[in-house]
């Protein structure tokens, strides 16, 4: 499946062979998800990641760009640390500042210590209420796994 934006429309892919009811759910899913990428601007993005950088970590991260993406389904963010880009899901647009802040750090700690050795957790816990981002995101993957529970 997949959605973009062409000549200011909204272009979407589904694979064969999917009922109507998951079609439905898959269209109003990628509508949302590139409505949501349209709002966020990688800018602002690129700057909150500078002031994390410097402000936490004495700007010793290595960033060569930071972006949103669309194709993260199981993860927050990614980093390759070689490299020094970074992507951070789309999935995160509209949750709390502390949380996105805590996935931010998350990737540009990576920049530092590639692995999640204890002086990478030392580095990435420095966010600002980060267990309590972390108990978010934990709770939004539990919802996510048993939608059953949402209401």
């Amino acid at each position: 499946m997949s959605a973009r934006i062409v000549d200011g429309r909204i272009e979407i892919r589904l694979p064969a062979g999917m009922s109507q009811e998951a079609e439905a759910v898959a269209i109003e899913e990628l509508k949302q998800k590139i409505t949501r990428r349209q709002r966020s601007d990688d800018g602002e993005l690129a700057q909150r990641a500078r002031y994390l950088n410097t402000t936490f970590l004495e700007g010793r991260a290595k960033v060569q760009s930071i972006r949103w993406v669309s194709n993260q389904r199981h993860r927050w963010g990614s980093c390759s640390p070689r490299s020094g880009e970074i992507r951070i899901s789309d999935r995160l647009v509209g949750l709390p500042q502390y949380v996105v802040d805590a996935v931010i750090l998350h990737e540009l700690a990576h920049t530092i210590e590639p692995n999640h050795s204890p002086a990478f957790w030392e580095l990435a816990d420095r966010a600002p209420q980060s267990e309590r981002a972390k108990g978010f995101l934990e709770a939004m993957e539990y919802v996510r796994a048993f939608p059953q529970l949402k209401g």
